[in-house]
């Protein structure tokens, strides 16, 4: 029986194997979500939604016409746009 550390590490992995098998996309056609979003601008996926997608000047979101709320997605290319014009 493993333990939950191990789950965990085994999770881990298989979602980097996962991330290694899809191809990458442009990023003037790429969508981002919230990881991707909080790994760009090196911040946590709650820092990311408390602090920075809820500014006005932010990039909207998609959101796909699924059943439910759908999961923002964001244009690479817009929010790379953004940060440049909020760096010194």
């Amino acid at each position: 029986m493993m333990t939950a550390t191990e789950n965990d590490v085994l999770a881990k992995l298989a979602d980097a194997i996962e991330k290694m098998q899809r191809p990458a996309l442009p990023l003037s056609v790429d969508l981002w979500d919230t990881s991707c979003l909080a790994a760009y601008f090196k911040r946590s996926t709650h820092r990311v939604r408390s602090d920075i997608v809820c500014l006005p000047t932010f990039p909207r979101p998609i959101r796909l016409p699924v059943e439910g709320r759908s999961q923002a997605l964001y244009k690479a290319r817009e929010v790379i746009a953004w940060a440049e014009k909020h760096t010194s």
